[in-house]
């Protein structure tokens, strides 16, 4: 006998207001499972989503992950930039505090599997500060003892932000235009994504199970993700 929506584990979503998060829920809800999903969010959703899986709980982040009870995977597309935040302490609150905050958070309520944004370059020993901050994320995360954790380390994101209602990111503009007409003659490992296909590769790996920790890069979230 099929599982009710009740008794079917959780699947937890943090950032499902930016364009990696939004990709996922929409993926996460049109898989037809009865996986409930639970959407941490700092405001409401817009627009609204009404499905019976679905869960937006507001507040703060990393209290909202210790709550869940039955989770079993964990997908963080958290992530700001330094220009949005405001200043780099700012930026650090988002895109390490938080993120190691909500996975650790989600892993003390039970949660097996993660799967979490990084990016293209992501290096603690890096000289760059964002790369840097990405990589000591992706750091700790592999200290917090889940069974499998999948990383995602996309190039520059192709997506509409404006419908999302987010500022655009002038590289990402940049990317999508001048690239346009050579995309196929780019290296997939630096070629810009679709921000749904990074969504699809995240998916699909976590899917998979795989003990340990596995680093996507962006060419291969460009065939996972086909």
């Amino acid at each position: 006998m099929a599982a009710s929506a009740a008794d079917s584990p959780t699947v937890v979503l943090a950032g499902a207001s930016g364009l990696i998060g939004r990709a996922l829920l929409d993926l996460l809800l049109a898989r037809g499972r009865n996986d409930r999903i639970a959407v941490l969010a700092r405001r409401p959703l817009a627009p609204a989503r009404s499905d019976p899986r679905l869960s937006v709980r507001t507040g703060e982040l990393a209290a909202l992950a210790a709550e869940v009870r039955g989770v079993r995977d964990v997908y963080i597309a958290l992530g700001t930039t330094i220009k949005v935040a405001g200043s780099e302490a700012a930026f650090r609150a988002v895109d390490f505090d938080l993120v190691v905050g909500v996975a650790r958070a989600a892993h003390s309520a039970g949660a097996k599997r993660l799967a979490v944004v990084s990016a293209l370059g992501a290096n603690a020993r890096s000289a760059i500060f964002y790369n840097r901050v990405k990589g000591e994320a992706e750091d700790a995360l592999k200290t917090l003892g889940y069974e499998s954790l999948v990383i995602a380390q996309p190039s520059l994101l192709i997506g509409d932000r404006t419908a999302l209602g987010q500022p655009t990111r002038s590289g990402e503009l940049f990317a999508a235009r001048f690239f346009a007409p050579v995309m196929s003659w780019i290296p997939a490992g630096v070629r810009p994504i679709e921000a749904a296909t990074v969504a699809k590769a995240m998916i699909a790996a976590l899917e998979q199970a795989t003990p340990g920790t596995r680093v996507l890069s962006s060419a291969e979230m460009q065939r996972l993700g086909r």
